[in-house]
């Protein structure tokens, strides 16, 4: 694993911001590269001076955002129409599909902000946002609120740690523990605020 860090130091430290950009693009799409391999390094770099903090979480979210879109528009041009077609031979009726669809038009943007911060998900949520066809403003805004302050956490890891993996690994855990707590506290009050709604309607 320090080899890797290694080799992605000097990858991103020759190719720069685009490197950055290119690496959480392939991340955030299909290509298994963990952003936890990527951002650090970026952070390293920067506090070494050889990068712009800013500008590398900046890069790093527009990748982000470039990967979940090329997700989202293979799921919505290609994705569709094979599980209308098809989905009934796996029990995916119409009724189901139209179901997951209202799910997400209703609640598309907590979902989509949430997901980018966890791992695993981060990569799917935008199959379900281009199925469901979510508006391109919505899907753009929480994918990036949600990328980037990720983006942001592992930069500043990386910035405060340097190229220690053991410690960048650890801490990056304790980041995303404390993360999937904010976002638990983040589902209840949206859940209780969204039932108060419905109660008051």
């Amino acid at each position: 694993m320090q080899e890797a860090i290694t080799w992605l130091v000097m990858t991103i430290g020759a190719m720069g911001y685009p490197g950055i950009f290119l690496l959480m693009a392939m991340e955030s799409s299909v290509i298994p590269i963990p952003s936890e391999l990527v951002m650090p390094p970026a952070g390293y770099l920067a506090q070494q001076g050889d990068m712009n903090a800013v500008l590398a979480v900046l890069c790093g979210t527009a990748g982000s955002l470039v990967g979940a879109y090329a997700n989202y528009f293979a799921a919505h041009y290609l994705g569709r129409p094979l599980i209308l077609k098809y989905g009934k031979y796996v029990w995916i009726t119409e009724e189901k599909f139209a179901t997951v669809e209202t799910f997400f038009h209703k609640h598309g943007e907590i979902s989509t902000f949430i997901a980018r911060l966890l791992p695993v998900i981060r990569h799917l949520i935008s199959l379900p946002a281009g199925l469901a066809g979510m508006h391109h403003w919505k899907f753009s805004l929480y994918t990036v609120l949600g990328a980037g302050l990720w983006c942001t956490i592992l930069t500043m890891i990386g910035y405060v740690i340097g190229r220690n993996q053991q410690l960048i690994l650890q801490y990056s855990h304790h980041a995303l523990i404390g993360v999937v707590i904010f976002s638990a506290i983040l589902i209840a009050v949206y859940v209780r605020h969204h039932r108060r709604k419905s109660a008051r309607d």
